[in-house]
């Protein structure tokens, strides 16, 4: 055998465990890089899509620019203050400050309230807007003469008792996505997803002063003997 072939089947099996081993360190600095990204993605998002409200899985999903605008098409005649009900990213109290409300936005993820309040203040109304970190059932309507609610069918029929024993007369209430599933809707805008239902005070708190029987409620009468 020549002294060429000998050489060379000498170094063959060192060279293919080199180039085996390089293939293997970039294997790893592939997956490594690859994994790194992908938990970095989800502890910067998951903040974000975590449930605002801990009563019901309400996750945060951005409302669309068709609901934007048809939640400002439906308010376009009031004024007032407004309360958002799981504001997320605080989108729908920005736009209604921009159009002169006096509005706030109530959630759960302190996340999500500090970057409305950035988002507000970089928009210019950071003093017509104000955020919130409480827990919807909590806190009082009676203050608000507009509200705005992106909710899920399961939270709806609390929410509707809850709404007509607390708000004004003159509210008005629009909801976002999901309808109340007693109340009968004045006005509605849009189509599909972008759908919002809108709701006068005065009827359903007449509903409720009504009872579930739909007859007025009878009023307390006093049975202590009179003197004589």
């Amino acid at each position: 055998m020549p002294q060429e072939d000998i050489f060379a089947d000498s170094v063959q099996p060192n060279g293919g465990v080199k180039e085996k081993g390089a293939r293997s360190r970039l294997g790893l600095v592939v997956t490594g890089v690859v994994g790194g990204t992908l938990v970095a993605l989800y502890a910067v998002a998951a903040p974000f899509v975590a449930p605002a409200l801990r009563k019901f899985c309400l996750p945060f999903v951005p409302a669309t620019t068709a609901q934007v605008d048809n939640v400002l098409t439906v308010l376009r005649r009031r004024s007032g203050t407004l309360v958002d009900i799981g504001s997320g990213d605080g989108r729908i109290v920005i736009a209604a400050a921009k159009q002169g409300f006096q509005a706030s936005g109530l959630e759960l993820n302190p996340w999500l309230v500090c970057y409305s309040r950035y988002r507000a203040w970089r928009e210019g109304v950071h003093r017509s807007t104000s955020f919130h970190i409480c827990d919807l059932w909590k806190v009082s309507f009676a203050q608000y003469s507009n509200v705005v609610i992106f909710g899920v069918p399961q939270m709806m029929d609390q929410l509707e008792h809850k709404l007509a024993s607390e708000l004004p007369s003159t509210a008005k209430v629009v909801a976002c996505r999901f309808p109340f599933p007693t109340w009968v809707p004045e006005n509605t805008a849009g189509e599909g997803i972008d759908t919002v239902w809108v709701y006068d005070a005065r009827t359903f708190n007449s509903n409720l002063q009504r009872g579930p029987t739909g007859k007025t409620a009878p009023e307390e009468r006093d049975t202590t003997e009179p003197h004589t």
